[in-house]
């Protein structure tokens, strides 16, 4: 295993658990554009490099959302009655995405998760006392949480990431309190990963992966990233449960802000 990789991806993965355990998120909207910056350096050939770099990140976040699932779980915040819908729907439309992401458009793509992630933003930075401090449980009807879980299962497997940036808004929208919000995402954020995985492994290999390399996926940095992000995890997950909820929308709406800016600067 090389160096270099190590201590690049050590402090990539420790950040993506933290932010995984804290808003819900897998990370993969950190690590997606760094393996885009770092894989053309180390033998994949760019017109692969995004299709690598989604499914290395995906494959990394399985242990991450398992970890920080885990985590929120243990909490007593995650809604288990949202997810026995969401996850059907989410391992679909994950695993029916990898098959088809090869013909997407990257820029359409791009431009529609950052829409999306400015208008989050927005939702989420707005004062809402009845959401923000609501404590019951919400009833989200079953089209609802199927039509969602599909859409956002494609998204998120086509762009590598374990769909909280698109979840937790979703949830939020629909009545859910925030830190139940970002709970529940953190476990709906393994069923994405893992049938992502799962169809990404099953390409043909790409060209220039070497040793390690299956599918569309680098097995080696993967495994680096997921088990740095076991660490930070729970840490994040324990913060969550911790700071008030306004800060936790401010931090999201942020990130969220953040992540759109970059995707915009970086559609061609």
């Amino acid at each position: 295993m090389d160096l270099n990789m190590l201590l690049l991806m050590v402090p990539l993965g420790l950040l993506s658990g933290l932010l995984a355990g804290l808003l819900g998120i897998g990370g993969g909207l950190v690590m997606v554009p760094v393996l885009l910056w770092w894989l053309p350096a180390h033998g994949v050939a760019s017109a692969d490099a995004l299709h690598v770099a989604v499914a290395t990140s995906l494959a990394a976040i399985v242990m991450t959302a398992a970890m920080s699932g885990w985590s929120h779980w243990r909490h007593g915040a995650v809604q288990l009655q949202l997810i026995a819908w969401l996850a059907p729907a989410l391992i679909l439309g994950s695993f029916a995405a990898t098959a088809i992401v090869a013909a997407l458009s990257r820029t359409a793509l791009q431009l529609f998760v950052a829409g999306f992630c400015l208008f989050a933003a927005w939702q989420l930075s707005r004062p809402r006392r009845a959401v923000a401090g609501q404590e019951s449980i919400p009833t989200i009807s079953p089209p609802w949480l199927l039509a969602g879980g599909s859409l956002i299962g494609a998204v998120s497997a086509a762009v590598g990431i374990g769909g909280g940036s698109l979840t937790v808004p979703f949830l939020a929208w629909r009545g859910v309190s925030l830190p139940r919000a970002i709970a529940t995402s953190a476990v709906c954020g393994l069923p994405i990963a893992l049938a992502g995985s799962v169809g990404y492994l099953a390409q043909p290999t790409a060209p220039g992966l070497g040793w390690g390399g299956i599918g569309l996926v680098a097995l080696p940095v993967a495994l680096t990233l997921g088990l740095a992000s076991l660490i930070t995890a729970p840490l994040g997950a324990k913060l969550a449960h911790r700071l008030p909820v306004l800060v936790l929308r401010r931090i999201f709406s942020a990130l969220l802000a953040l992540i759109a800016l970059l995707l915009f600067s970086g559609a061609r």
